[in-house]
């Protein structure tokens, strides 16, 4: 199984961006703990980080089209409260998602607590820190194993 994890605007600056609000793990340290959580589960996974909501929407096509992942972890950040077209790549891909944010969304100002992402994926994790994206790479690879056991069986 592999899967996608993609990071929206100033997630490359994680370690230094408001550490009293996302910490002081940096991305790169972040991707290590994913990395090493996902070979336990049996899972391939890559990376994906960018400020510019077009090269997302982009690395969503290629994770169905010329990556073949089984599925995406996405932080879209500050793109969670705007972009239409990184909703409609989710939902053009039809791949299941799951979006994961280190704050608690719903606990912040009012325009962060409206999500256009998380209607078009398969759950949302926000609160838990860094865990959050484990979090939402367990939720996502047993929803997958789940799917794949039920069309089988």
């Amino acid at each position: 199984m592999k899967i996608l994890v993609i990071n929206g605007p100033n997630i490359n600056l994680l370690g230094t961006r408001e550490p009293e609000i996302y910490g002081t793990l940096t991305l790169e340290k972040i991707e290590k703990m994913l990395t090493e959580y996902a070979a336990k589960c049996g899972v391939e996974i890559s990376f994906f980080q960018s400020n510019i909501e077009g090269e997302i929407v982009d690395a969503i096509q290629k994770a169905k089209f010329e990556w073949n992942c089984n599925g995406i972890v996405i932080n879209p950040a500050a793109y969670t409260h705007t972009s239409v077209a990184i909703r409609d790549a989710i939902a053009a891909v039809e791949l299941p998602a799951v979006e994961v944010h280190i704050s608690n969304i719903h606990k912040r100002e009012e325009f962060r607590k409206n999500s256009f992402i998380a209607p078009v994926c398969i759950g949302q994790i926000a609160g838990f820190g860094v865990d959050s994206y484990k979090l939402g790479l367990k939720g996502l690879v047993d929803n997958i194993v789940l799917n794949n056991e039920l069309h089988q069986g």
